[in-house]
């Protein structure tokens, strides 16, 4: 029995130092990014206001990156709070951990390079070599060509500074050390042609990260076959709220709306009406920022429109909203 006890802490102990170098290994091999590139990017009035209307409109970064207002349908930026980031993402909502977005105006970044914005926006890489959890879409944002990143650069740099404090984000174990296998490098290459409208809405649609929640999810990973077929659940106050299907079948789908009434549905969102009519307790809400999407413009709206009508239909009836008991 001596000898079989003596085995078994044996074969413990090669298990827990196997064990333990595998985690040094994911903490000092990865993440796999590089350094930050050289950068220097031009502010020019254009790029500047390029960068602020993906940051409104169609990345929106603001949205997370602010304090958001639940009384009103799709918690509406509270203003003056853009940029200073704190919102926290938690178990209650479905998190593997305590996530809390970062303060992205220049009381923070004042330190950071150009690159290592540009890195930190579609590499999912802070400043110390930090992963970010991906509740930060950068694997979409990978995809932003080179003159939209830099104005997005541009415009961070000019939001007022906020000096607000964040508290460190803090995710569960082994998510801790799985989430640095996350980032990859990226290459920002030219900017789609915009007389192509599928295209250029199939760029604005990937950047803007729609498919991330309006795909449903097996295991934590996309499930095959349903692509932007809606039914991704999302806690919300009040209930579950789950994502529209916008694939376009006819019968469970968009396939029968047309252009302008996709329009119209972000227009009826924007942020004057939102805030026109405060919730009640257990009134439908979505984490879908509609009030900073419906300041996109009729042409990238026509563009993701026509891209939508190309994607293959899928059937699925979504409820989109089941109330808390």
């Amino acid at each position: 029995m001596k000898r079989l006890g003596r085995a078994l802490l044996i074969v413990l102990g090669i298990v827990v130092l196997f064990l333990c170098g595998g985690l040094a290994y994911l903490f000092l091999a990865f993440p796999k990014v590089g350094p930050a590139r050289e950068m220097a990017v031009d502010a020019t009035p254009g790029r500047i206001e390029r960068g602020r209307y993906l940051a409104n409109h169609v990345t929106v970064c603001v949205d997370c990156h602010s304090k958001r207002d639940w009384r009103y349908y799709s918690g509406p930026v509270v203003p003056g709070t853009e940029g200073q980031g704190g919102e926290r993402f938690g178990h209650e909502l479905g998190f593997p951990g305590e996530i809390f977005s970062a303060n992205i105006t220049p009381a923070r970044l004042t330190e950071w390079t150009d690159g290592e914005i540009a890195r930190a926006i579609t590499e999912g890489v802070s400043r110390d070599s930090r992963a970010f959890f991906p509740v930060m879409p950068y694997p979409s944002y990978a995809s932003l060509c080179e003159e939209d990143l830099a104005s997005i650069v541009a415009f961070v740099r000019t939001i007022p500074p906020i000096p607000n404090e964040v508290p460190p984000t803090k995710l569960d174990f082994p998510l801790n050390f799985i989430v640095r296998t996350i980032p990859k490098p990226a290459t920002p290459g030219p900017c789609p042609d915009t007389a192509d409208p599928q295209a250029y809405g199939k760029y604005l649609t990937t950047v803007g990260g729609c498919g991330d929640c309006h795909t449903p999810q097996i295991n934590h990973k996309p499930a095959p076959g349903m692509e932007f077929a809606g039914g991704f659940e999302f806690p919300v106050p009040g209930g579950v709220v789950r994502s529209a299907n916008i694939t376009p079948e006819t019968e469970t789908g968009i396939g029968s709306w047309n252009l302008g009434a996709f329009i119209a549905r972000f227009r009826g969102v924007s942020p004057e009406k939102v805030r026109a009519m405060e919730l009640e307790a257990g009134d439908m809400n979505t984490v879908m920022p509609w009030s900073m999407y419906a300041g996109m413009t009729d042409q990238d709206l026509g563009a993701i429109f026509a891209y939508l009508r190309t994607i293959p239909p899928v059937k699925n009836k979504v409820n989109p909203f089941t109330k808390a008991s």
